[in-house]
C-alpha cells in the first residue's frame, strides 16, 4: 500500500521538468539561512524561517495576511504550485509546509529528498536569484486549528493524548538539553512529556533524504504504539522535527488527528509545576 496523499510530494525529476514552468515556484526553507545564497534551484526563492514565518514580536507565526504577502512577493498566484524544499531532510521545510497548511493555502508539495537528494543526483544549482512580478495569491482560507496544538490543550491532554517526542533519545532522556550543534544551556529542564513515545524524526528519511516508503513508515510508528485511531500530538524542541513528523503522519499515511505542539519542550519544559519525566 502507498501513500494516502502521494500529490503531497514531488520528486526531484518532476521538479527538474518544470524549471521553467511559471505555475511551479520553488521555495527554499533552510535551517541555515545563508544556504540560499550560496546556491539554490533554479528560479527558486528564499525563506528565511526565524524572520518571514515568525510574528515580529511575539512567539508566534505570521497570521494569513503575512503569509499572502510572503506567497505574492514570491510571485505565487492562486494558480501556482508551491513545492518547498530544504536541507537536512527537509525539516525545515516541512516546517513551512504544515505553517502553509495551517493558515489555509493548499496548493504547496514538498520535494522529496529536499536540497540533499537534489544535490546528490547533481541537478543544477544557482546563485541568481529570479525577478519576478508580485503574485496575486489572497488570504482567502481559513486557518486549521485541528493541525496545531496550543499549551492549554497539551495539558488537558495529558495521559491521554499519544504524545510522540521526534527528539533524539538523549534529549528524551534529560542527557542533553538541545540537538549537538546548538548551545547546550537552555531556560528549561530536560526531560519529556510523561508517557510519551520516543521515535526520532529522521527515522522517516531514507539516506538520500526522501520519506522512506508507507509500509516502512507504518512500521516505525505502529511499532511504538503509534495508532491511526489515536489522538497524536508530536512535539520536538521549537516545532520544526515535529512538523516532520506530522507531515509523514498526516499527510503520508493519513492519520487524521494529528497536531503538531510548536510551542514544544521550550515551552512545556519551562512551564512551572508540570509533570516531567527522565530517562529512556
Amino acid at each position: 500500500m502507498g501513500y494516502v496523499n502521494p500529490d503531497a510530494l514531488v520528486s526531484t525529476g518532476w521538479l527538474s521538468d518544470r524549471l521553467e514552468d511559471p505555475d511551479v515556484r520553488p521555495i527554499e526553507v533552510d535551517e541555515d539561512t545563508e544556504a540560499y545564497g550560496r546556491s539554490h534551484i533554479p528560479g527558486a526563492v528564499g525563506w528565511d524561517w526565524s524572520k518571514d514565518l515568525h510574528h515580529g514580536v511575539r512567539r508566534d507565526y505570521v497570521d494569513r495576511d503575512g503569509l499572502a504577502e510572503l506567497l505574492r512577493r514570491a510571485g505565487v498566484d492562486e494558480s501556482t504550485t508551491v513545492v518547498l524544499y530544504g536541507g537536512n531532510n527537509n525539516w525545515f521545510a516541512a516546517y513551512a509546509y504544515w505553517l502553509m497548511k495551517y493558515r489555509g493555502f493548499d496548493n504547496v508539495r514538498l520535494l522529496d529528498g529536499g536540497r540533499k537528494k537534489w544535490e546528490i543526483e547533481n541537478r543544477p544549482l544557482t546563485t541568481e536569484r529570479p525577478a519576478l512580478e508580485s503574485g496575486s495569491i489572497a488570504a482567502s482560507g481559513s486557518d486549521r486549528p485541528e493541525l496545531r496544538a496550543l499549551r492549554d490543550e497539551v495539558l488537558e491532554k495529558l495521559n491521554r493524548a499519544t504524545f510522540v517526542d521526534v527528539r533524539s533519545p538523549e534529549e528524551f532522556s534529560g542527557e542533553v538539553m538541545a540537538p549537538p550543534h546548538l548551545p547546550q544551556e537552555q531556560p528549561y529542564v530536560g526531560g519529556h512529556v510523561p508517557g510519551a513515545r520516543n521515535i526520532p524524526w529522521a527515522r522517516a528519511a531514507n539516506e538520500d533524504g526522501s520519506f522512506k516508503s508507507a509500509d516502512d513508515l507504518r512500521s516505525l510508528y505502529e511499532g511504538s504504539d503509534v495508532s491511526r485511531d489515536d489522538e497524536i500530538i508530536a512535539y520536538c524542541r521549537i516545532g520544526e522535527r515535529a512538523a516532520h513528523t506530522w507531515f509523514a503522519l498526516h499527510e503520508l499515511l493519513g492519520y487524521e488527528n494529528v497536531k503538531n505542539y510548536d510551542g514544544s519542550w521550550t515551552e512545556y519544559g519551562s512551564m512551572v509545576n508540570v509533570p516531567v519525566e527522565r530517562g529512556g
